[in-house]
């Protein structure tokens, strides 16, 4: 396989690894009425991008680096753990990773996953995948970037009443924020662990722990 397909594979929605069923706090945005229209959506795209979607990129690139050395990924797995003071934001975390790596090893199993951690976080399966397909640092930083704010806006075509192309236009002005903050993430996974980015988004953890214990829900985050 060419590396640039491996790339599109593994960005592609239709891969069977759970992301479909994620609304990324989205769902619940709507219903406290956080996000209702194309500004707020676009406002919320953003400051995924910008918090938890730069640490999971981050944490994607730490992890690409770090692909063999079951030690590392250990530390890592802990350290990505500690920065999600939601348990449902891990639960949701480590069940995509689960979902990623079980694809994976249906599709192309690698000794570099049996490296990870037992339910490993899903940027951290993410990185190991790439290491595997050949990508490199980058690739997958900007992989789980795209990841990040490409579900959510998937989703908001089903909880919002808005036209998808909207949607895509907002993807599109969001483009050269998502490589900046790539860009940053594969830059910082070059350096100690203790440097990696840890940025809080308290208002994401409270949707998260309300979304899970709501008995009525369209997605499953």
């Amino acid at each position: 396989m060419s590396v640039r397909a491996a790339l599109l594979l593994l960005a592609d929605g239709r891969l069977p690894s759970g992301g479909y069923a994620h609304s990324g706090g989205l769902e619940s945005a709507v219903r406290s009425g956080e996000v209702r229209d194309t500004a707020t959506l676009k406002a919320f795209l953003h400051a995924r991008a910008t918090t938890v979607g730069l640490v999971a990129a981050s944490y994607a690139a730490a992890a690409h680096r770090a692909a063999g050395s079951s030690t590392e990924l250990d530390e890592l797995d802990a350290d990505l753990d500690a920065r999600m003071p939601a348990a449902a934001s891990r639960a949701v975390s480590r069940a995509l990773g689960r979902q990623l790596t079980r694809v994976l090893r249906g599709i192309h199993p690698h000794p570099l996953l049996d490296e990870l951690p037992p339910a490993a976080h899903q940027p951290l399966v993410y990185g190991v995948a790439a290491a595997s397909l050949a990508l490199t640092a980058a690739d997958v930083a900007q992989l789980v970037v795209h990841e990040n704010v490409a579900g959510p806006a998937a989703a908001a075509a089903k909880v919002l009443s808005i036209d998808p192309f909207a949607v895509h236009s907002i993807l599109i002005d969001l483009a050269p924020l998502l490589d900046a903050v790539a860009a940053e993430a594969a830059e910082g996974a070059t350096r100690a662990r203790n440097e990696l980015p840890s940025l809080g988004t308290p208002l994401l953890d409270i949707l998260a722990e309300q979304h899970a214990h709501r008995e009525v829900r369209l997605f499953a985050s």
